[in-house]
């Protein structure tokens, strides 16, 4: 389950809602991780652009992998403005094992942060700027790919 949403998460919620979801299907773990902006370099937070399409088949293929190892993989992530110690990104393993769980959501997260077509900007006296110091190239995303395309 991929669910995108404009401005900043409801973690609480999300959290709850998601937990709730599988409280009855036998699950042994559950493993959240909740990325939060944190205040640093003078921001006001921080902006995402997101290229949908490639993210959906992006997710879907974690989902296939998630669903081999008898797991369930749930995410959520902001469009637009988020402002700090707000919420931009959950993730979520469901699992019958704990090893299970405590390896996807590492896999995941890290494979999250170099091939999701997801765009940071920082938020800066209300500006958007594009924080290419902390942005990745996404292989075969052209220009951004740094000559690999």
């Amino acid at each position: 389950m991929l669910e995108l949403y404009d401005g900043a998460l409801d973690v609480p919620a999300l959290l709850t809602r998601w937990y709730e979801e599988e409280a009855q299907s036998n699950y042994g773990a559950y493993i959240p991780f909740v990325g939060t902006v944190r205040d640093e370099n003078g921001i006001e937070g921080l902006s995402f652009d997101i290229y949908e399409p490639i993210l959906n088949s992006w997710f879907d293929a974690w989902q296939e992998k998630a669903a081999e190892r008898g797991a369930v993989l749930k995410m959520a992530h902001s469009r637009g403005d988020v402002l700090l110690h707000e919420s931009s990104y959950i993730a979520a393993v469901f699992s019958p094992k704990r090893r299970v769980a405590l390896e996807m959501i590492e896999e995941f997260v890290e494979d999250f942060k170099a091939s999701a077509p997801i765009w940071k900007y920082d938020l800066v006296n209300g500006e958007r700027i594009y924080a290419d110091d902390r942005s990745t190239a996404i292989k075969g995303s052209g220009l951004l790919a740094g000559g690999d395309a």
